[in-house]
């Protein structure tokens, strides 16, 4: 086992920086910093492992191994040039890069990422006689350049395949929510696997999953067999392995109560598929029906959903949906904390409560608000006494 400490880089949302250093910091990381919609820390191998095994809210786990000034592409390319690659890719490997860009010198993505493939490439070509080929899906070694300005860093992608793709997701449904936004609303919400968790709206069920990985203690990437770092040279597969097995030692039994529901059949269909695949049936429960025929189970407990933002949806019909949800929480939720995630400013306002937090995430390309509501049973004044 290396005990050497790197930085990494983990990479989440915009919004999701605190709570993400947070399960670092749990998860005994050193000299965590955060920065825009990423963290930086150091970590040993075996922590590199562990936070791309068990961070709920990390999209990509980063390894920097160069960073320089490029003015051009040529610069650009030469730079690429000087690293030797042999050290991290096999000669008849296969590669993927990834690029994200801003700079008034690079402009195109793709571009920057097709440069930085062909300096690799000619390098094994020069030195070899054979080179690497493309493989985006599922790459030897993937590599992530960023650039900002003229400052570029690249860096292997330990995680592989980006960190929300779980492994429990058979069925999909239209706009999807992303694992990781799902993770990162139960952690800023507050919720407790003790408290009843009600999502009325569950669409393909990620939210609830997700809370029942928590309550579980249950690493969200478990049912993931791949990532980057086992085609690494110096991948250990018997650390891996030691890990593997202490996280599954990990997990533990509970009697949390989870439900969701939702008025169109497909969308139930897809949850109880996915549920199953992710064994967590005698943790959730889904139901086919409207919000309003949603109860509350208890005196008090929390309500997380993603309703629709209108993309399919007219405006008025929009702006009723949210208007009559906001009535049934208040009479059927008293007692619960309720919260919503929404690009429908404007529908959000049909609300007609006052917003006790207001956090502004982004699902997708979309900006949202994460809004908290507190269903007060009789008037805020007496639930205040």
């Amino acid at each position: 086992m290396n005990h050497t400490k790197f930085t990494l880089i983990a990479k989440t949302f915009f919004g999701l920086e605190e709570v993400l250093a947070e399960e670092l910091n749990q998860l005994g990381a050193s000299n965590v910093q955060i920065l825009k919609r990423a963290v930086s820390f150091e970590a040993d191998q075996a922590l590199m492992y562990k936070a791309c095994l068990y961070l709920r809210t990390a999209l990509r786990i980063l390894k920097p191994i160069a960073t320089f000034r490029a003015r051009d592409e040529n610069e650009l390319y030469k730079e690429i040039r000087k690293i030797n690659w042999s050290n991290y890719l096999d000669k008849e490997g296969t590669l993927a890069v990834d690029s994200t860009v801003g700079s008034q010198v690079f402009r195109h993505s793709k571009y920057v990422a097709l440069k930085t493939k062909d300096a690799i490439v000619d390098q094994f070509r020069e030195k070899y006689d054979v080179r690497p080929s493309v493989h985006v899906a599922n790459p030897d070694l993937r590599i992530n350049l960023r650039i900002s300005g003229t400052e570029c860093t690249l860096s292997l992608d330990a995680s592989g395949d980006a960190m929300f793709k779980r492994g429990y997701r058979i069925k999909s449904v239209k706009a999807p929510m992303n694992e990781v936004l799902a993770a990162g609303l139960i952690k800023l919400s507050g919720w407790k696997p003790d408290q009843v968790l009600v999502d009325p709206m569950c669409g393909s069920g990620t939210i609830l999953i997700e809370a029942a990985l928590i309550a579980k203690n249950m690493p969200p990437l478990t049912f993931r067999n791949v990532f980057g770092f086992m085609q690494w040279p110096d991948f250990d597969q018997k650390l891996w392995a030691e890990i593997k097995s202490k996280s599954k030692e990990g997990i533990k039994e509970t009697e949390v109560i989870l439900r969701g529901s939702d008025i169109a059949l497909q969308n139930v269909q897809a949850a109880r598929e996915n549920i199953s695949a992710a064994g967590l049936e005698d943790d959730i429960i889904v139901s086919r029906k409207p919000f309003s025929d949603t109860k509350s189970l208890t005196n008090s407990g929390v309500v997380i959903t993603n309703p629709p933002y209108g993309e399919r949806i007219e405006v008025d019909k929009l702006n009723a949906l949210y208007s009559n949800f906001a009535d049934h929480l208040k009479q059927s939720f008293q007692g619960y904390d309720a919260w919503i995630i929404s690009s429908a400013l404007d529908s959000l306002k049909q609300i007609r409560l006052r917003a006790s937090r207001k956090i502004t995430l982004f699902n997708g390309s979309l900006e949202c608000k994460f809004m908290k509501f507190e269903m007060y049973k009789g008037s805020k004044k007496h639930a205040n006494t």
